[in-house]
C-alpha cells in the first residue's frame, strides 16, 4: 500500500513537473514575432486597372507579418491574399503550419481599409485586379524587410485572391504596377481562371502552382485546366492539382463540410475575355460584361475538406522549400 502511494506521488510529481515545463514553452507554429504594418495601396476599377491608371483612390491597408520560431538571419515569406470573405480562420491554420516549417506569413488585408467586409454578395465592391495592387505593394516592403530574404517572397490567394496571386505573375501588370522586386512564385486555391487578359501567358517565369475542387460549384476548375496548359507549353514550371470531392474554401477548417451560401454572386458559367486594351467582354455573346448578365448564377457551396487541405498544405510547403 505505501509502495502504491509513493509511486502515485511520484507519478504525480512528474506529471505536475511536464505540465509546467510545457507552460514556458511555445506551442507549434507560434511565431517568435508579431509586426502590423501599413501598406500605402490605391483603389482601380477594372477599365483603370487594365489601362495602366496611375490615379485611382489612395488607400491605407494593413498586413500582419509573422516570423517564424527558428533563428535562421533571414526567411523566406509567403503573403496570403484573402478571398470574397475577408481574411477567415483558414489563414490561422495557414500561419501556423508555414510558420512551424520557417517560413514567414504576411496576411494582407484588402478590405478593413476600404470599409468592406465582404463581397460574396456584390463583387463591384472591390475588383479582383485592385488587390494585385495591393499584393505588389506588400512585395515591395517585405523586399526591404531586414528579417526577411528579398529572393524568396512567393504570393497565395484564395479565390477573389487568386486572381491576384496568379495574374501577377504577367509582365504587362508587373511593368504597370511592380517594381524591381519580384515574387518568386504564385499559388492559387480555387483560382477564378474564367478572365483572360491580353498578354496573359507572357510571364515572369517564376513558378506556378494550383490546387481545386472538381466538385466546386462557386468557382469551377475548368477554365483553369486550359490555361495551365497554356502556360506549360511557354515552359513555365506550373501544375495543376485536383481534389475530388472538394469543395470551394475546402481548406478553412471553421467550416462544416457542406455550406449553402445562397447569396453568392458566382461567375461559374461566365467566361470574360479582354477585347481591346481595358475592354472586358463576355466571350459568349461578345458584348461588355455585366453583373446582370444571364452567365452570373446566385448561390453556390463551400466546406471544409481535412483530407484536401492536409495534401495542400503539405505540397505548398515543400514547394516553397524547393526554391533555389
Amino acid at each position: 500500500m505505501c509502495k502504491l502511494f509513493w509511486k502515485f506521488i511520484l507519478g504525480f510529481i512528474t506529471l505536475l513537473a511536464t505540465s509546467l515545463a510545457a507552460l514556458g514553452q511555445a506551442p507549434q507554429g507560434a511565431p517568435s514575432r508579431i509586426e502590423v504594418h501599413p501598406i500605402q495601396s490605391r483603389t482601380l476599377n477594372e477599365a483603370e486597372f487594365l489601362n495602366g491608371d496611375k490615379g485611382g483612390k489612395p488607400v491605407l491597408l494593413a498586413g500582419e507579418l509573422r516570423l517564424p520560431q527558428t533563428q535562421a538571419p533571414k526567411y523566406p515569406a509567403l503573403v496570403l491574399v484573402h478571398g470574397s470573405g475577408g481574411v477567415n480562420g483558414g489563414a490561422d491554420m495557414w500561419i501556423h503550419n508555414l510558420n512551424q516549417a520557417g517560413i514567414a506569413t504576411f496576411v494582407l488585408d484588402a478590405f478593413s481599409g476600404r470599409g468592406i467586409v465582404s463581397t460574396v454578395q456584390d463583387q463591384t465592391q472591390l475588383h479582383s485586379l485592385a488587390m494585385m495592387v495591393d499584393a505588389y505593394k506588400a512585395l515591395d516592403m517585405l523586399a526591404k524587410h531586414p528579417r526577411i530574404d528579398a529572393s524568396k517572397i512567393s504570393v497565395i490567394g484564395f479565390s477573389k485572391g487568386a486572381v491576384a496571386s496568379i495574374f501577377s505573375a504577367s509582365t504587362r501588370f508587373q511593368k504597370m504596377y511592380g517594381s524591381d522586386a519580384k515574387f518568386a512564385s504564385h499559388i492559387g486555391l480555387y483560382t477564378p481562371c474564367n478572365s483572360r487578359y491580353l498578354g496573359d501567358t507572357t510571364l515572369s517565369g517564376a513558378p506556378m502552382r494550383f490546387f481545386h475542387g472538381t466538385t466546386d460549384d462557386y468557382v469551377s476548375v475548368m477554365p483553369c485546366r486550359a490555361f495551365v496548359e497554356e502556360i506549360k507549353q511557354k515552359g513555365v514550371d506550373v501544375s495543376l492539382t485536383e481534389f475530388p470531392d472538394t469543395q470551394h474554401g475546402y481548406d478553412n477548417p471553421l467550416i462544416p463540410s457542406l455550406v449553402t451560401v445562397a447569396v453568392a454572386q458566382s461567375t461559374r458559367n461566365c467566361r470574360f475575355a479582354e477585347e481591346s486594351t481595358g475592354v472586358i467582354i463576355n466571350a459568349e455573346n461578345k458584348k461588355p460584361f455585366s453583373y446582370a448578365d444571364p452567365c452570373v448564377a446566385i448561390g453556390a457551396h463551400t466546406g471544409h475538406n481535412p483530407d484536401s487541405t492536409r495534401k495542400t498544405v503539405e505540397a505548398v510547403i515543400a514547394f516553397l522549400k524547393s526554391l533555389k
